[in-house]
């Protein structure tokens, strides 16, 4: 298996953590991040776990082509989100994958360098 430095594949890669916030590779989001194969968008407004809505994903709810998934981290530890939320989204044809932030943080990693087109909404930790 080769293993690669830069991850392997293109668009937004988390590098670490800073603060309640991620680095994605010179950038730094202090509070959540939203991330798309393309692009990444601060998330400093995400709502509670278990108060998220499909309209609190910005610019993610209504991303062309389908994403197979979205990993929602939801800060520093598991909280399941409404099941009204998970409906929405699953209407969408967007399967939903929870877990604490850090964990969806590195999931997105591996995920993206197998070039699954998923989506992230990571709340802040």
């Amino acid at each position: 298996m080769e293993m690669r430095r830069d991850g392997g594949y293109a668009g937004p890669r988390i590098t670490g953590f800073t603060g309640r916030g991620f680095r994605l590779q010179e950038t730094v989001f202090p509070g959540g991040v939203l991330l798309s194969p393309t692009e990444a968008w601060p998330w400093d407004d995400a709502p509670a776990a278990e108060a998220i809505t499909l309209e609190a994903l910005g610019p993610l709810a209504t991303l062309e082509p389908v994403p197979e998934f979205l990993l929602l981290g939801t800060g520093i530890g598991l909280i399941q989100p409404p099941r009204a939320f998970v409906r929405a989204m699953e209407a969408r044809g967007v399967g939903v994958e929870v877990m604490d932030s850090r964990a969806a943080a590195r999931a997105w990693g591996v995920l993206r360098s197998e070039d699954r087109q998923v989506i992230a909404a990571l709340m802040a930790l």
